[in-house]
């Protein structure tokens, strides 16, 4: 064997990330299928009152929109692994813990919501400082 063979480093992912990259495929999956259940209320096969987008208050109007756009969007990213795709789930999760914590009187109170979207972010910065620390630890 050659000194340049030798020399050769095998770049695999670890079992952490490996790990990390099934948990964002799975927040995407949960979030194709928030996209999709606000297209639903958009189009009005939603079968509440007020469900409508025609019938739906101004302050409903701009969210589901805005929500039906960038959490299919946000999927895409995190299904692809790719740099953005966390970056726009975090605005989908700022807007809906605004809307459900910060205006519970316009947009009901949603704590499952709230909770979920609050586990998802620890759950993620665990994965990146365990990550970090590893690659820290593989570069002394």
């Amino acid at each position: 064997m050659s000194e340049v063979t030798s020399r050769r480093v095998v770049l695999q992912p670890s079992t952490t990330e490996i790990i990390f990259a099934w948990f964002q495929r799975v927040v995407a999956g949960y979030c194709l299928l928030f996209g999709i259940l606000y297209w639903i209320r958009l189009i009005g096969f939603y079968p509440g009152p007020l469900w409508r987008f025609d019938l739906m208050p101004v302050h409903w109007q701009i969210a589901a929109v805005m929500l039906a756009v960038f959490f299919p969007f946000a999927a895409a990213g995190l299904w692809m692994l790719a740099s953005w795709g966390p970056v726009i789930w975090f605005i989908c999760a700022a807007t809906e813990i605004v809307m459900y914590a910060g205006f519970p009187n316009l947009f009901g109170h949603r704590l499952l919501i709230i909770a979920s979207h609050a586990a998802v972010a620890l759950l993620y910065i665990v994965f990146r400082v365990i990550i970090w620390l590893q690659k820290r630890q593989a570069r002394r």
